[in-house]
């Protein structure tokens, strides 16, 4: 069973969401910022990241970013509602799997998943 973490300030959203990747046969734990979530990707144990841009203390490519600069090379999925060509250039940049607008379609984020897990 794969491990995913979930990244968002919002709780309705966190519990919606972690309903249907338990549903599909995933593990989820959560934070609800990029600081508590940049903390659970360092311990370890964490196969894939589903991550929002914009929370309080640190955003979802801040946290990436710093993940990244720590030799964390966990996916990253951020799933959000902004969606600019400099964020995406910056998502690239950051190694990022998949840049997904809210609101999501359950079934495509899930295939999303199981693809790029399949390849880790």
């Amino acid at each position: 069973m794969a491990n995913i973490l979930l990244v968002d300030d919002s709780a309705t959203f966190r519990e919606e969401l972690r309903r249907d990747l338990e549903e599909a046969g995933y593990s989820v734990a959560e934070a609800e910022d990029g600081e508590e979530g940049l903390k659970l990707a360092i311990k370890g144990n964490i196969d894939l990241i589903i991550s929002d841009l914009n929370m309080p203390k640190m955003d979802g490519l801040a946290m990436c970013a710093h993940m990244r600069e720590q030799g964390i090379n966990t996916p990253v999925f951020m799933l959000t509602t902004q969606s600019t060509p400099q964020l995406k250039a910056e998502a690239t940049r950051l190694s990022i799997k998949a840049w997904i607008v809210k609101p999501h379609n359950k079934v495509t984020l899930i295939k999303g998943i199981a693809k790029v897990l399949s390849l880790a």
